[in-house]
């Protein structure tokens, strides 16, 4: 049992070992009650929040007891002067939280004055504190804002995706081969099943009686009945996907038709032009010219709405060749696309440039647009409109910030449960000294 603390709350150990299924221990690891150095020490102690109610406010990471329980301690305290415990928490953001939960217990008009109160003397008066200071929209979030919406278009439009991807031609037939040449074992039990299972729905039986009598699965009785001929009842194989032997595959058969026909031998050849696999994927890759059957080439999927997005907000000249010839096949067939693309390239023209005259029409042409995602964009910026323009035309960007977080959470990701607090620490450090050296 996690021992109490002198007061309100508790403070225990857990750890980020996992279970078998995926979940962590946390504080009911078994390594915790025989190991004095496994885990770390946590707080957990409920604190009211804006709408009144207590709700858990839990911390972890701390290597001993009494660095826990200074944390808790610190706690309690902003909370008996008032101040709320949550140190990343925005003024704004918990004001707004604030008024939204005394709407729900307050009259009409007494909450229409908390809120004239906080909106007209409270962001007023932090306004005048800083008089100086000069709001100003991040670009990062205004590019990842747009980028959002565009693949919310993208997913509303998925049927238009398999427009990137090339038809593939027709695969000749094998010249001079019998038709049953082609036929194995499961294709002969599909056609005699569908042959039975038909024989019955001419009947007054019943599925379930049709299914006893055969030993067979109701769903599979009723899918042969459905079935309009046996060749439906096949299990068709999924596309390929593409390999790092692809490139290869058109060397591999022309070697094969002039009587190469060594896998080890190709397999050298193919090494020597830069090719990185293994031996058994060529083996396997010129297994149908040895039964006279053409190269099994792989069959491109259509793209996934994220990556349509992230061809759209790619700068062209990043962009590959493959992505571009796939983009453009995508934006002839779909002219919603088409015009989100448009739109997304004036604003990173705008960026670029550091021009912000173009933006009210910009603006106009997002709520004219009849996509939805861009309209409510639109409304977004107006409503901040003055931060935007700021954001636009002058050089101050989180990017630096963004960076910084994203170095965390990836050590945080890299050493959950398998370093302390010291370790993380040094690596944290470590990575900031390289940044600065190496930006």
């Amino acid at each position: 049992m996690a021992p109490r603390s002198p007061e309100r709350g508790r403070l225990y150990r857990r750890c980020g070992c996992r279970r078998p299924d995926g979940r962590q221990f946390g504080a009911s690891c078994p390594k915790l009650k025989g190991r004095s150095r496994h885990g770390s020490w946590a707080f957990a102690v409920g604190l009211p929040s804006a709408d009144g109610r207590r709700k858990p406010h839990c911390r972890s990471g701390f290597p001993t007891r009494k660095d826990a329980h200074a944390a808790l301690k610190h706690a309690l305290t902003r909370e008996d002067t008032g101040l709320s415990c949550q140190e990343d928490l925005a003024l704004a953001v918990y004001l707004t939280d604030w008024l939204r939960a005394k709407e729900e217990t307050l009259k009409p008009t007494t909450f229409v004055r908390y809120r004239d109160y906080v909106r007209a003397d409270l962001i007023q008066g932090i306004t005048e504190g800083a008089p100086d200071a000069v709001q100003v929209s991040d670009r990062f979030h205004l590019w990842q804002g747009l980028s959002k919406r565009v693949a919310d278009i993208a997913a509303a439009h998925r049927g238009c995706l398999a427009a990137a991807v090339p038809e593939p031609e027709p695969a000749p037939p094998p010249p001079d081969e019998p038709r049953e040449a082609a036929e194995t074992p499961a294709r002969r039990h599909a056609k005699r099943l569908f042959e039975t299972v038909q024989g019955y729905t001419g009947t007054a039986r019943s599925l379930s009686a049709i299914a006893r009598e055969l030993g067979l699965n109701r769903r599979t009785v009723a899918k042969y009945a459905r079935a309009a001929c046996w060749q439906e009842c096949i299990r068709r194989t999924p596309p390929r996907r593409s390999t790092s032997l692809d490139p290869y595959l058109e060397y591999l058969r022309q070697r094969w038709e002039e009587g190469e026909h060594t896998a080890t031998v190709l397999h050298q050849e193919i090494a020597a032009k830069g090719y990185r696999g293994h031996y058994q994927r060529v083996k396997m890759a010129i297994a149908p010219l040895r039964r006279g059957l053409p190269i099994d080439t792989p069959r491109e999927r259509p793209p996934s709405p994220r990556h349509v997005a992230r061809w759209i907000t790619t700068t062209p000249p990043r962009r590959g060749l493959h992505a571009t010839e796939a983009l453009r096949q995508l934006l002839e067939h779909c002219p919603e696309l088409d015009q989100t693309h448009t739109l997304v390239r004036q604003f990173a023209a705008m960026l670029d440039a550091r021009d912000a005259a173009p933006l009210p029409d910009w603006l106009d042409h997002l709520a004219a647009s009849g996509l939805p995602a861009l309209a409510s964009l639109a409304n977004a910026i107006r409503e901040d409109q003055p931060a935007v323009v700021q954001g636009i035309t002058t050089p101050f960007n989180s990017g630096v910030n963004e960076g910084r977080i994203t170095d965390l959470k990836l050590q945080k990701r890299i050493m959950a449960g398998r370093a302390g607090v010291p370790l993380l620490r040094h690596r944290v450090v470590l990575m900031a000294h390289l940044r600065r050296r190496y930006p």
